[in-house]
């Protein structure tokens, strides 16, 4: 018996490694590598430009580069994407650093839309109506923080605009094959793709025993017990506050659903709930899930400033959005 359950022990643990770890692992550097061959392969076509126009009216009003135009096309598609296409600029001196930190806080709206999909069905028949508030106000806030960013740029770069000296000293671009840019992309992505693991697999290795040892539980649970200070909530929306920051999302949304349906509380209870859980759970969620594979993109450091740039600033707009909201609706 003790034999059998020692295998039976030592498959859960194959089990959990591979569908915790090494599956998770896998599929994340598939994605990092599809986004590195996607935004090679389309600079070495020269599809830059091209790329970039959706953006245009709002590169030319905050003064960006049409490198910065380029990831914000392609952030509706895909982060890794973007966010590779803006590390391989910023590498080759093509992008200051400035330019970067504000072409990644500028692509924060085409990030909101590339997960609407799911935030929107997985809230709407659990909160039913607030969803339709809550996504609206995130959304507030994402066209802030992009609103801003043009703004800033605006005053921080003075003319002539980056892209008009690109364009001056860039000229008209041989046209390329197709055949041509794919050996570029292939040779560029083998460079690149070395470093890119030799930070994103540890981090991710040691995120991963990190949380199995509990210590995101201990951070979540320690943010959950501190919530005293949110005295004015309504007292019956702590419980939801507790379990989007202790738990996920989903157990904030259910246990909201579950109050909407007894009737004790209201969407904007609901809403006010699920926008403070947001913001506390931010550090956590953050540490968890974004620094594994920013750090293989941009380098440790450089990836740690744009993590807490960029989680500060959207910390910030979704308080300001969640303040003016509940002196709205009091």
């Amino acid at each position: 018996m003790a034999g059998k359950k020692s295998v039976i022990d030592g498959n859960l643990t194959i089990l959990v490694l591979w569908d915790g770890l090494l599956w998770p692992l896998l599929r994340l550097m598939f994605f990092i590598s599809l986004g590195v061959m996607v935004g090679n392969f389309i600079e070495a076509l020269n599809w830059t430009r091209q790329v970039a126009r959706v953006a245009r009216p709002l590169t030319r009003l905050g003064r960006l580069s049409p490198l910065s135009g380029a990831g914000f096309s392609m952030a509706f598609f895909s982060g890794v994407a973007a966010n590779t296409m803006l590390a391989e600029a910023y590498d080759q001196g093509k992008m200051s650093k400035l330019e970067l930190v504000l072409a990644n806080l500028f692509n924060s709206l085409p990030r909101f839309f590339l997960h609407l999909p799911t935030v929107f069905f997985l809230t709407a028949p659990l909160i039913k109506g607030a969803a339709v508030i809550y996504v609206g106000l995130t959304l507030t806030a994402a066209v802030l923080q992009t609103g801003l960013v043009v703004l800033a740029g605006h005053f921080l770069f003075k003319p002539p605009l980056p892209a008009s000296r690109e364009e001056q000293s860039g000229g008209e671009h041989e046209p390329v094959t197709w055949r041509l840019a794919l050996a570029k992309s292939w040779t560029r992505f083998q460079k690149r793709i070395g470093n890119i693991m030799i930070f994103t697999v540890p981090a991710y290795v040691l995120f991963f025993f990190l949380n199995r040892f509990g210590l995101f539980d201990h951070a979540r649970n320690f943010l959950a017990d501190h919530v005293s200070f949110l005295s004015w909530l309504n007292p019956q929306t702590l419980g939801i506050v507790a379990l989007h920051v202790g738990a996920e999302f989903t157990a904030g949304l259910a246990a909201a659903g579950a109050l909407l349906d007894a009737t004790s509380i209201s969407y904007r209870d609901v809403v006010l709930a699920l926008m403070v859980g947001n913001v506390l759970a931010t550090p956590v969620r953050a540490l968890r899930h974004q620094f594994p594979y920013y750090v293989g993109i941009f380098k440790p450091k450089l990836a740690v400033e744009l993590i807490v740039i960029s989680q500060v600033s959207r910390v910030a707009v979704i308080i300001l959005v969640t303040a003016v909201y509940a002196v709205f609706t009091a």
